[in-house]
């Protein structure tokens, strides 16, 4: 099972002491004490009164400012400090492949049986191929490493593949991560491949490496510990996916169902590489957030009617079967429902004619989630208008449902009738630039309904604007919340737990 290792980069004995209780209570394997940050170290004394009576178990790092640590000293004086905590039984001692031979001369040949030597090596401009990496891990074995730590840098998230294919095929335990946000896979699904550790900070501003989560993520939120080499993986792909509470949610609904599964943030510059290169059958399915929702129908094999109608897909599924990838869409599902229940509230849910038959929906952006409700609210019976910053997007849009195009600018004045509701599918406000917003105040009074398809924050300035104007509001979470629904049901081929959905969600967004 992969172990949960906790970094200290506390500056002074007494700050790592306390931080060891602290990975311990939270749930951490192991600690990794980093000596390169401590001020004024003192080994003969230090390392002592770190070593004795821990509650974890102990990975001794003294990281040079050559690859990529704090220590600027000579090696003499680091070599003595890393021999002196096998001698006081640590269980883990981390030296650097370069220097790897000239270390392993200076310690017994008879160790503590429990005791591991971890050879790394650090690469912070991208990662190798293959077979270099291969080569690499070859010759880290070579110098007696009890366990193999090499960890590179994502340029793209498909350069992680490359450290998957190799962990797969290692005889001896290894440590195979991949720095940097597109990077996050690798230390998410360090089980899967048969990682030997991978490093949970104790909460966010405590890493000792670019894109580690905390211990919290990993043991709460990507339950960790059950992840297992037959796993099937979820994940959105998006960019940016920081600010994203799509992991929290599903992953949270796989653990009250019991099913095999795990979700993750996936930030992805470029759809059609990532599906090129994650092609095993364990990458289940995707949700397809901005920019890529409208790319997303080009990069299936199949494509759901209505999400070709759309002209826009934020969901995949590869089908068992063969393979394939298979878009759907059910952002239309959410937003037109949400707005649909905002317009007649508690009261007449069994009409058959949709509340928005006949009126005047205003769309703001005409990307992916603009085009999904555009087209289910024309479908209602709606007329739609459709304002985007760049107007020859929003003329595609409004000519693809039989609508009207404005410019964003016209909708300080646009107020061709009473009673209109307003749509924002555009990212402006949300987290973190939540003073974004699509409208100015003082045309809000213009509408009977204000939906705002951002979720994060729960409420954004246009619908704090528009409540303050007495305008009734619809927040995004709603629809965050109906299509993940449609979405868990493609992904589990099992219905939604509707209620913990929505608890989660108002939790946490």
């Amino acid at each position: 099972m992969t172990l949960v290792c906790a970094p200290l980069v506390g500056t002074t004995v007494e700050e790592m002491q306390s931080d060891m209780v602290k990975a311990k209570s939270l749930g951490a394997d192991l600690v990794e004490i980093r000596l390169d940050f401590l001020r004024h170290f003192q080994p003969s004394t230090d390392l002592p009164k770190l070593l004795s009576d821990r509650p974890l178990p102990a990975l001794i790092t003294f990281r040079p400012k050559w690859e990529g640590g704090q220590y600027e000293g000579d090696d003499t004086a680091r070599f003595e400090a890393l021999r002196l905590a096998i001698e006081l039984g640590s269980e883990y001692v981390d030296i650097e492949l370069k220097v790897a031979d000239k270390f392993v001369s200076r310690i017994p040949d008879k160790r503590l049986d429990n005791f591991k030597l971890i050879v790394s090596s650090h690469n912070y401009e991208n990662t190798p191929s293959c077979e270099e990496l291969s080569e690499l891990v070859a010759r880290i074995q070579g110098v007696g490493a009890d366990i193999v730590k090499v960890a590179t840098t994502a340029l793209d998230i498909s350069d992680v593949t490359r450290m998957f294919q190799v962990m797969a095929h290692c005889q001896v335990p290894m440590i195979g991560l991949v720095i940097s946000e597109r990077g996050l896979m690798s230390r998410l699904l360090s089980p899967k491949f048969g990682g030997y550790l991978t490093f949970g900070t104790l909460y966010e501003g405590r890493e000792s490496a670019p894109g580690q989560p905390t211990i919290t993520e990993l043991l709460d939120i990507y339950n960790i510990k059950q992840i297992r080499e037959d796993t099937k993986v979820f994940g959105l792909v998006a960019k940016p996916v920081k600010q994203s509470k799509s992991p929290i949610l599903h992953n949270k609904c796989f653990q009250d169902i019991g099913f095999n599964g795990v979700y993750l943030p996936l930030l992805t510059d470029d759809l059609a590489s990532y599906l090129d290169a994650y092609l095993s059958p364990d990458f289940v399915g995707f949700s397809c957030s901005l920019p890529h929702k409208v790319t997303a129908v080009g990069c299936c094999d199949e494509v759901d009617p209505i999400a070709r109608s759309i002209g826009a897909v934020n969901t995949l599924i590869r089908r068992p079967s063969d393979g394939k990838l298979i878009g759907y869409n059910t952002d239309y599902i959410g937003a037109i429902s949400a707005i649909e229940d905002g317009i007649k509230g508690s009261s007449a849910k069994g009409d058959a004619v949709s509340p928005l038959a006949g009126r005047l929906i205003v769309v703001v952006g005409a990307g992916g989630a603009g085009k999904a409700v555009a087209y289910g609210a024309k479908e209602k019976g709606a007329r739609v208008v459709v304002a985007n910053r760049t107007y020859e997007r929003a003329v595609a849009l409004a000519n693809s449902v039989g609508g009207q195009a404005l410019k964003l600018s016209e909708l300080e004045t646009f107020c061709p009738e009473k009673g209109m509701i307003l749509a924002n599918a555009t990212s402006l406000g949300m987290q973190p630039n939540v003073d974004g917003t699509p409208i100015p105040k003082e045309a809000l009074r213009f509408y009977d309904l204000v939906f705002d398809a951002v979720y994060a924050p729960k409420v954004t300035r246009l619908l704090r604007e528009a409540r303050e104007c007495g305008v009734p509001i619809v927040s995004g979470v709603e629809m965050f919340v109906r299509q993940a629904m449609g979405q868990f049901q493609l992904f589990t081929n099992m219905e939604a737990p509707e209620s913990l959905m929505r608890e989660i969600a108002m939790k946490y967004t």
